[in-house]
This record gives structure tokens, C-alpha cells and sequence, in this order.
């Protein structure tokens, strides 16, 4: 299976297209063979997030497993209380087992600091908290929610996933976030088509320091944008401004003078001086973009 190279001189690179393994099967087949992938491991640690990758894989094993399947959630600054709600809630109405961790990402200055890498500092912090419940509880493999189309985006956590030997069923019967979606749906799964929701950390530019303040500056900004009745949107903390993202189809509602007021005030008592509306629309990694280029 194909993964991301590891960071280089803080160079941006991204793997090549791998080929999709199984390419002909369809999401009902790739479904059983994943059945089958996870009952062949006998007990598993997932790490358990609620959004819906994390979601199915945790659906199948406690399904094929039992007792012998347990969702792991890691609980930092960095993960919105929103979130760790909706996720445990999901999980109990399928009865699945789900066990939460405290991890310390703050303490590490390499982290911290928010360097281009920042994501493997924390998976790496996750993952050696994952291996330590495998051991206790005897667990033969933990398993993440990696999906086919993540091998060719920018995820340094894939490195940290790699020293601690950690599966991704999902990729590696070659599902697509679409098929994700329909197991999930047929599962009826609140996650089903829950927008993604990466860690707050990712709103900060890289080299801007993460803060248990400006973290918990960001999830406030966003509930108050999402208590307008968006559902995708990201506010991106550049000190003192706000960067609002919608997708470009919500600007006309979003720049409404009664909603806009209301956001702007909202986000100006949590003590942002400024606050824009990227004209661009809502970008999943926008951030990324100021990376440097490999040659």
C-alpha cells in the first residue's frame, strides 16, 4: 500500500496516485471483504473519531467482534467538546465499546510550535496512547479510518501511523469517501454525511504557535458561525483577524446584514479585532496551500 513520504526539509510532497486496489467491486463487495479483513484480526483498537471513516470501521468491528473491538477516542484541546459528544452518542446507539484517552499534544513543544509536520507530532502522541490499550487489552492490531483518496493528500500522521504498525482496512480495500458514505448510510449512521471535521489545530497557520487559548478561540468562533445553520465552514485564526469560510453557494446567506452582524459581533466579544469572509469559499486545507512546492 502506497503512503506519503516522510517530511523532508519542509519540502510538500505528495505521493503519486497509487492504483485502487479491487477497482471493479462495488461498495457491498468491498463492505464483505472488509468484514472478513477485520474478523480475520480477532480483537482490534480503533482509533475512533466520529467523523464517518473512523465511524464504519468501528460499525464493522464491533459488528464481526464484538467485545473484542474497541473504539479509542484521543482527547485534547485540539479536539472541539462538540465533536467528542456527537462521537460518543453514535457509538452507543450501535453499542459499540469506546474508551477515551487524555493525550498532551500541548506539552510537546514540537507540536507546539506548528511546524509544517504538526499532524505527526500528535498522531504520534495518539498512537503510542492506542498501543498502550492494545497491549492491555490484548489487542492483535489497531486500525485507523484512512480512506484510498487520503494516500495522495498531505497527512504526516501517516508516518506516525507507520512506526506504530497501524491498519487502514479502509484504504486498503480501497474504499472512496463516496463508498464510505454508502456503508454508512445503509448502517444508518448520524455520521453518514457529517461534513469533515479536523482537529482545531488545523485552522492555525503553520509557525503560529498553538495555544489552549487560541484552540479554544477557533471552536467558540465556529459554534457561533454554525448556530447560524452552516454546516461546512472552517474560521481560520490569524491572530488577531478571523478568516470565515463557507462554501461559495452560503456567501449570499452568510453576508446577510442580520446574520452578518450577528457573526461579527459574536466573534469580535471573543476578541478578534478583524473579521473577513474568504472570498474564495470554504477550501479543506487551505492552509496548506502556503507550503512550499518540491521542485
Amino acid at each position: 500500500m502506497s503512503t506519503l513520504p516522510l517530511v523532508s526539509d519542509r519540502v510538500l510532497q505528495i505521493a503519486e496516485p497509487a492504483p485502487r486496489p479491487f477497482p471493479d467491486l462495488t461498495w457491498q463487495e468491498r463492505l464483505e471483504r472488509l468484514r472478513r479483513l477485520i474478523q480475520s484480526l480477532r480483537a482490534v483498537v480503533v482509533a475512533y473519531s466520529g467523523g464517518v471513516d473512523s465511524s464504519v470501521v468501528l460499525r464493522v468491528a464491533h459488528d464481526v467482534l464484538g467485545a473484542d473491538a474497541r473504539g479509542v477516542i484521543g482527547r485534547s484541546d485540539s479536539y472541539a467538546e462538540r465533536e467528542l459528544t456527537l462521537a460518543l452518542q453514535q457509538a452507543a446507539r450501535f453499542g459499540a465499546q469506546v474508551e477515551v484517552v487524555t493525550t498532551g499534544e500541548l506539552a510537546d513543544p514540537n507540536f507546539r510550535s506548528n511546524p509544517a509536520d504538526r499532524c505527526y507530532h500528535c498522531k504520534r502522541e495518539l498512537y503510542r496512547q492506542l498501543d498502550s490499550v492494545a497491549a492491555r487489552l490484548g489487542a492483535t492490531a489497531i486500525l485507523d479510518g484512512t480512506i484510498i483518496e487520503d494516500l495522495t493528500d498531505w497527512r504526516p500522521g501517516r508516518r506516525a501511523a507507520a512506526e506504530r504498525h497501524v491498519r487502514s482496512p479502509l484504504a486498503e480495500m480501497g474504499f472512496t469517501k463516496a463508498d464510505v458514505r454508502a456503508v454508512a448510510a445503509f448502517f444508518g449512521l448520524e455520521s453518514f454525511d457529517k461534513p469533515a471535521s479536523p482537529c482545531l489545530a488545523s485552522r492555525i497557520p503553520y509557525g503560529t504557535e498553538i495555544t489552549r487559548e487560541n484552540l479554544k478561540a477557533v471552536e467558540r468562533a465556529e459554534e457561533i458561525v454554525r448556530a447560524e445553520g452552516f454546516r461546512e465552514l472552517r474560521v481560520r485564526h490569524h491572530g488577531d483577524l478571523a478568516r470565515i469560510e463557507v462554501p461559495l453557494a452560503d456567501l449570499p446567506r452568510l453576508l446577510e446584514p442580520a446574520v452578518r452582524e450577528r457573526v461579527t459581533a459574536g466573534l469580535e466579544a471573543l476578541g478578534y479585532r478583524f473579521v473577513s469572509v474568504d472570498l474564495q469559499g470554504f477550501r479543506s486545507g487551505s492552509l496548506n496551500s502556503g507550503l512550499p512546492k518540491k521542485a
